[in-house]
């Protein structure tokens, strides 16, 4: 709560100290034992002149000891608690308080750090907090993404910078009748258990199909969108009227990973974040001189902010083969750098860097409706600034050039390893060696695929359809009594919920017919669920198949992978790779 006592006091982070400096007159974020800070906006009381600051140990105005007359408070003001003098030292001089609790206080303050541009922070009281709620630019979702993040599940943020111009410095750059396009865009998916997170970045130039777009316009209505089929991905925002939801609605049509929320980010936002944090650090293994982008770099290492970040993170012709993909490369070592910074001590330390970013990331970002105010975004920020930077890795959706082009402009996707990259995401598997599952829990799964298995006549099993598209367990009864030889099979129909994943359910008895079964479907020891058996049409026990939504035909290995392949290209975001 600020020093007059405005606000709801759950609202402001008790980590929060404003005190009133009395050589300026202004009230300053104080952590403990820290020196004076800048000044932010919030209440300002002023000094007479000739006043003198009070010595040493005087409390601050508002606070006097106890016996000393204090005015009234205002109406409505709650007014300053009267607290007992603790006996020990002196108020400043706390004994036992070491620098690592310190720094515990400050993480815990500033614990909603986030990758890319969002920074959780806290505010200097209501006025303040109002202010930065007034920065925040929102657009409706228009139902495309998942109607919030939860806790408990993973998150899945579409990270998209345009090449829209705003700011001032901007009129060299991109087209200047643009409404913006999808010109970066990163999938970022955070572990449902927050110890890692993987950053996708899908190509502009990549040709995929856009969906119909139901989207909101200004007065209110819905319009739908007509989609378009084997255009440029950059398409899906800014062409034909389309908002960010229907970029959502574009790459959840490509990859099958349903977004929770997005944030957009243009050409001005890159310019004021990296100078709000006092500059990100690069590597270049080469002199670059780039008259597109602008960018006038030598080998080696350096400092970049503002305008010289926006040529960084825009050049391609000078870096790699001088296509879209170099630049994503280039691209993804800045965010990593980013990444790094933000989550520094230099920056978790620093009440006035901590302010800057505040400022910056809530003029610098359009977000969807869901987390329009500081309070959710700094929500958000908390859980995906759980993991450590070393296991967040960076890749891209695996793409080839266009085969149909003469002239190589843009890319289709590499289908087998595409659908494997997405699939990883969707099962939240890492792409870095984080353990996903405890030992025992694994130990457990293997070893209900090891040990005998039922010859196919002696299999007894119910199928039924979980999730998959319909016809699916008629078809598979068929593949399994014409091709396998499990003639003891049946059509159970629809089972009584949707399942994410197929299952086989039976009783310990029936363990070799299980293991037969998963061996012939490609299961995992975790799609085996020990239970008990059923009874089938001519009341004999029976296993139980449930197709789930990852059924992918009958024969169709059902196998996921529990870690990522070696051959996926990936960088993690702890280490400085040189752009080449």
């Amino acid at each position: 709560m600020d020093a007059q006592g405005r606000g709801r006091a759950d609202d402001i982070d008790p980590a929060d100290q404003w005190v009133l400096n009395p050589d300026t007159g202004d009230y300053e974020l104080r952590l403990q034992n820290s020196a004076p800070q800048s000044a932010v906006p919030g209440p300002r009381s002023r000094r007479t002149a000739g006043a003198t600051a009070p010595p040493r140990g005087r409390t601050a105005p508002g606070r006097e000891r106890k016996g000393t007359p204090q005015e009234a408070p205002e109406p409505g003001v709650p007014g300053p608690r009267r607290r007992r003098a603790p006996e020990g030292p002196p108020p400043g001089r706390r004994k036992g308080r070491t620098k690592k609790s310190r720094g515990k206080k400050i993480l815990l303050w500033t614990g909603g750090t986030m990758a890319f541009l969002l920074v959780g922070t806290s505010t200097a009281g209501y006025l303040y907090w109002k202010h930065l709620n007034g920065n925040i630019t929102s657009v409706s979702d228009d139902g495309a993404g998942t109607g919030g993040f939860s806790k408990d599940r993973a998150i899945n943020v579409l990270l998209v910078g345009t090449d829209k111009r705003t700011g001032d410095g901007n009129d060299g750059y991109g087209d200047s009748d643009s409404p913006g396009h999808a010109d970066t865009t990163v999938l970022l998916h955070v572990s449902k258990d927050r110890t890692n997170a993987t950053a996708m970045s899908i190509p502009r130039d990549l040709i995929t199909d856009i969906p119909d777009c139901p989207t909101t316009q200004e007065d209110g209505s819905t319009k739908v969108i007509p989609g378009t089929l084997n255009t440029r991905f950059n398409e899906s925002l800014g062409q034909e009227g389309r908002t960010p939801s229907c970029t959502m609605r574009t790459v959840t049509a490509l990859t099958g990973v349903k977004m929770d929320h997005f944030m957009i980010a243009d050409f001005n936002a890159v310019k004021t974040l990296t100078t709000a944090v006092d500059g990100v650090d690069v590597c270049l293994a080469k002199d670059i001189d780039d008259p597109d982008s602008k960018l006038k770099l030598s080998k080696g290492e350096h400092s970049i902010q503002g305008e010289e970040a926006l040529a960084f993170v825009r050049t391609r012709h000078s870096v790699g083969f001088g296509g879209d993909l170099s630049r994503i490369e280039i691209q993804q070592q800045f965010l990593s750098s980013l990444m790094r910074k933000l989550k520094s001590n230099d920056t978790l330390t620093s009440p006035t860097k901590l302010l800057k970013l505040a400022e910056a990331g809530t003029k610098a970002l359009t977000v969807d409706s869901k987390i329009s105010s500081i309070t959710k975004l700094r929500d958000l920020g908390t859980e995906l600034g759980k993991f450590p930077t070393k296991n967040l890795s960076f890749t891209t959706v695996p793409v080839v050039d266009n085969p149909a082009e003469k002239v190589k402009a843009t890319v289709v996707l590499q289908e087998a390893k595409a659908k494997e990259m997405f699939a990883l995401i969707k099962d939240d598997i890492s792409l870095t060696a984080v353990k996903q599952e405890k030992k025992k829990e694994k130990a457990a799964e293997a070893a209900r695929l090891k040990g005998s298995k039922a010859d196919p006549a002696d299999v007894r099993v119910r199928v039924l359809n979980g999730g998959a598209v319909a016809g699916s367990a008629q078809e598979t009864l068929n593949w399994l009594q014409l091709e396998e030889g499990i003639t003891k099979s049946e059509n159970a129909g629809n089972a009584g919920a949707t399942l994410k994943k197929t299952t086989v359910e039976y009783a310990p008895d029936q363990a070799d017919q299980a293991r037969r079964l998963a061996d012939l479907m490609g299961l995992s020891g975790s799609a085996m669920k020990p239970g008990k058996s059923v009874t089938n049409s001519q009341g004999l026990p029976a296993i139980t198949l449930t197709l789930g939504e990852d059924f992918k035909g009958a024969g169709v290995s059902l196998t996921t992978p529990s870690t990522a392949p070696e051959d996926v290209e990936k960088s993690t975001a702890d280490k400085v790779e040189c752009a080449k």
